[in-house]
């Protein structure tokens, strides 16, 4: 994949996992099932996870605002 625009990247990987990294350091990874123009997200099947990879607390369905993102990965 050649994207073309930064947000090509992001429609790529829809419907997949992707992993997350907040501002706060947080780190979500989940099926990334929509966003907009801003990186505002919505995963499913969100967990949080510690530095070291391991799975903290299981969150569900997420929302999380385009502000607080650091990263996004499409290989979790």
């Amino acid at each position: 994949m050649d994207p073309e625009r930064p947000l090509d990247a992001l429609n790529a990987a829809r419907n997949k996992r992707v992993l997350v990294e907040l501002k706060s350091k947080h780190q979500i990874v989940g099926i990334l099932k929509a966003f907009d123009i801003h990186i505002n997200t919505v995963l499913d099947d969100a967990e949080e996870r510690d530095e070291s990879g391991k799975t903290m607390r299981k969150l569900g369905q997420v929302f999380i605002r385009g502000d607080m993102i650091v990263i996004i990965s499409p290989s979790a």
